[in-house]
């Protein structure tokens, strides 16, 4: 069942665009013509995207796709000439903001309380890929190409990809991948765990809304809680990890969704 978006800023969005089917969101970045490359406005408007979602109870979990061939080819370009006419005396701290910015919008997406899928359309390049990357999980179409393309402009990885590769693909090829800049295909990517599915042929995002709704089926407080904690367990130990879960479990103890299934568990078993 498909569900009007009723934020006005969403309404008004140029770059992005979203739509609700079944309790899933599908944010699709809208600028096919530049392979969907993010620039400032795209970028706040994504912010405003997944901010919009994480709040909204008509939304269980959150599609992100691109529009037309692409998936994301990475920074827009006219933000790289202007780094680059800009006053020396200005070029760090300007890009020290551009950065901040860049981050939030990828904490947004990796930190939303409910699942997020990247459909990978076509190719996903530098930070196309780092935004992908911090999505929960990757599905990508038949010979999309995926590339981490910073080094090639002299650059790092500045959106979160030398913190998710490396947990996706292991360390050592995470370096492979990083510092050769080499392009792999949705097939390969596969096989290394870079994604997780690929798709049949045309059926990218059917796949992608199944998998999400299949996904989203659990009570939305375990869920939001089981990815915060899942999250911070590669850096935590298990006493800390222990801990969490006792808060998690406390909480969940108190919702109308564990209160609901036990009762109906108890009347089923005839207790």
């Amino acid at each position: 069942m498909n569900k009007e978006i009723e934020s006005p800023e969403l309404q008004r969005a140029t770059f992005i665009s979203v739509a609700v089917t079944n309790g899933v969101a599908t944010v699709t970045l809208d600028r096919p013509d530049v392979r969907n490359a993010i620039n400032d406005q795209m970028r706040a408007e994504l912010i405003h995207a997944f901010d919009w979602a994480d709040a909204a109870p008509e939304v269980q979990a959150v599609i992100l796709t691109g529009a037309g061939k692409g998936f994301c080819s990475g920074g827009d370009i006219g933000g790289m000439k202007e780094r680059l006419e800009a006053p020396a005396g200005q070029v760090a701290f300007n890009g020290w903001k551009r950065q901040k910015r860049t981050h939030r919008s990828i904490a947004t997406i990796h930190g939303l309380s409910k699942p997020v899928i990247a459909a990978v359309n076509g190719a996903a390049f530098g930070l196309g890929l780092d935004m992908a990357l911090a999505c929960d999980f990757i599905i990508a179409a038949p010979g999309a190409k995926l590339c981490m393309s910073f080094i090639k402009r002299g650059l790092v990885s500045d959106g979160g990809g030398m913190y998710f590769l490396p947990r996706r693909v292991g360390l050592q090829m995470a370096k492979e991948l990083i510092l050769t800049a080499r392009v792999v295909k949705a097939e390969e990517a596969l096989t290394l765990g870079l994604v997780d599915r690929v798709s049949a042929p045309d059926g990218l995002l059917d796949e992608a809304q199944a998998w999400a709704e299949e996904l989203s089926q659990g009570a939305p407080a375990a869920v939001a809680l089981t990815k915060a904690i899942l999250d911070q367990s590669f850096e935590s130990s298990d006493a800390q990890i222990f801990a969490l879960g006792r808060e998690a479990q406390s909480i969940c103890y108190s919702t109308e969704e564990h209160r609901d299934s036990v009762q109906a568990f108890l009347e089923k078993s005839g207790k």
